[in-house]
């Protein structure tokens, strides 16, 4: 590409004006996760010899701590293939923005990802030749804008969820402090002994609120909090991107049913088309969750997850343990 230039950016100041049509890859996000702490976005910048930016993508570099060695690393997450002008060389300029992103975070991260891509197939070649190698992935969403949520149900689902309407369980928006700390609270709690889930600090949903791009719900039964979920809202589409809940201490209230299934009405109310499920669980064959999910009359569909690790004989062993 000719006068192709790139850069990379590491504060919200320095960005240039962009079209943030895309949730996950605006400057609405990319100050969220400056101001969120272990968390350090890292926006590509594409644009052309007069400076008009013809594609951007955010990644996120996000510092964990584990109970083995090397005690604490960090790993790079990117959702989806970033945003990009009308009438551009999507997968060109994709190339471009993943080699410049690989290299700038070769040895300074444990791994790269990439999830919930447009296409199964988009950047396949691009990724291959950066090193990446893919795990086949299940996606699930739910159609919100040809029928009504209750009409794909179930009819086990739809006989849990009337006999969880009759009960005094009530789902609400996350309204004052109090709310989001039990809101966290939960989550942390919920997750505490799933390492592959990464619970953001509380400053996070703190500044999603601030944005308007999302909601977050808490579940309650008799003042207490059973369950808790957050969604974005991204090109007329939401996101389930958390979710939580006591399933065992109140089994029979099942109040993960009752969040999941507010979300989605919530959503459909608010014309969405689609309630997108950022994460259904690792791709077992039998996945609980999922399973779960999936109960509520969405679609799953196959995909890819891509991943770079720094080390290359670890990358090269997984690379031979997960090809097609």
């Amino acid at each position: 590409m000719i006068n192709l230039r790139l850069a990379i950016v590491e504060h919200s100041a320095e960005l240039p004006a962009m079209e943030c049509g895309n949730f996950f890859h605006s400057a609405a996000l990319f100050g969220i996760y400056e101001s969120t702490p272990r968390m350090r976005p890292l926006m590509v910048v594409a644009s052309d010899g007069e400076g008009r930016v013809l594609a951007h993508l955010l990644a996120v570099v996000r510092r964990r701590s584990w109970a083995l060695p090397p005690f604490f690393y960090s790993h790079c997450i990117v959702l989806g293939e970033g945003e990009y002008a009308a009438g551009a060389d999507r997968e060109a300029l994709f190339g471009r923005m993943l080699a410049a992103l690989t290299r700038r975070l070769q040895g300074r991260v444990l791994y790269i990802e990439f999830s919930h891509l447009g296409s199964k197939m988009f950047g396949y070649a691009k990724f291959r030749g950066c090193g990446f190698f893919p795990i086949h992935w299940l996606n699930v969403h739910n159609s919100l804008h040809s029928r009504k949520p209750e009409e794909r149900l179930g009819a086990r689902m739809r006989r849990r969820i009337e006999r969880v309407c009759r009960k005094d369980v009530v789902t609400a928006e996350v309204a004052g402090e109090a709310d989001l700390e039990a809101f966290c609270h939960l989550l942390k709690r919920h997750n505490r002994l799933k390492p592959k889930r990464y619970i953001p600090d509380m400053n996070f949903f703190r500044e999603l609120l601030k944005t308007g791009n999302g909601k977050l719900f808490l579940t309650k039964h008799k003042g207490r909090v059973v369950g808790c979920c957050a969604c974005v809202f991204s090109a007329g589409n939401a996101y389930l991107w958390y979710s939580a809940a006591l399933r065992k201490s109140y089994a029979r209230l099942h109040p993960l049913t009752a969040t999941v299934w507010n979300a989605i009405k919530y959503a459909h109310e608010n014309k969405y088309a689609h309630m997108c499920f950022m994460d259904v669980g690792l791709p077992f064959q039998r996945n609980p969750y999922r399973e779960f999910i999936l109960q509520f009359g969405g679609k799953p569909v196959s995909t890819y997850r891509w991943f770079r690790f720094s080390f290359k004989w670890v990358n090269a062993l997984l690379a031979w343990l997960y090809r097609d």
